[in-house]
C-alpha cells in the first residue's frame, strides 16, 4: 500500500489518481481558510514556487472538521486562496480528515505517521511529507512553519 493507491477530487470536481504525482516528493496538508494558521499558505506557496521545478508538489485539502473554519464551497475556498494567497498549487475538494468518515488518504496518512498522543489530526494544517515512491516519512504539527520544513525538504532532491 502507498499513497499512489488513492483518489482524491481537485476543487473543480475532477477525480485524480494520485499516482499522478508517483516521483515526486509530496508535502499533503489539510487546510482551511478562516484558521489562526492560515497565513501559512504563503509558507506552503514559497517552497511550492522554490522546489516544483525539481520535483515538490504541495498538495491542499480544506477541510471543515475544526471549529467551523472551512465554511465556504469549493469555489469560494479557491477564490480565497487565490486572491489572498496566491496559491496555484493543486487545491483538492472539501473532504473530512478525521474520524469515521475521514477520507481513506488521511486515514492512510494518520496510520503511517501517527501523532504524539494519537494518530488522530488534531488540528488544520497538519503536514505530512511523502517520498518520491510514495511512503510517508514524517508528520507535522499545525504549529510547525513551511519555512521549518525547507531544509527536509530540501534534502529529497
Amino acid at each position: 500500500m502507498s499513497i499512489y493507491d488513492y483518489q482524491v477530487e481537485a476543487i473543480n470536481g475532477e477525480k485524480i489518481l494520485l499516482k499522478k504525482y508517483k516521483g515526486k516528493v509530496l508535502l499533503i496538508v489539510n487546510t482551511a481558510s478562516k484558521c489562526g494558521f492560515t497565513p501559512q499558505y504563503e509558507g506552503l506557496q514559497n517552497l511550492y514556487e522554490k522546489y516544483h521545478e525539481k520535483g515538490l508538489e504541495v498538495l491542499g485539502f480544506p477541510s471543515n472538521q475544526f471549529m467551523n473554519q472551512e465554511p465556504g464551497t469549493n469555489e469560494e475556498i479557491e477564490q480565497f486562496c487565490q486572491m489572498n494567497y496566491g496559491v496555484s498549487f493543486p487545491m483538492f475538494a472539501k473532504i473530512n480528515v478525521r474520524g469515521d468518515k475521514a477520507h481513506p488518504l488521511f486515514q492512510y496518512l494518520s496510520s503511517q505517521a501517527p501523532g504524539v498522543v494519537s494518530n488522530h489530526i488534531k488540528w488544520n494544517f497538519t503536514k505530512f511529507l511523502v517520498d518520491r515512491e510514495g511512503q510517508v516519512i514524517k508528520r507535522y504539527s499545525p504549529k510547525t512553519t513551511p519555512e521549518k520544513l525547507e531544509a527536509e525538504i530540501e534534502s529529497y532532491f
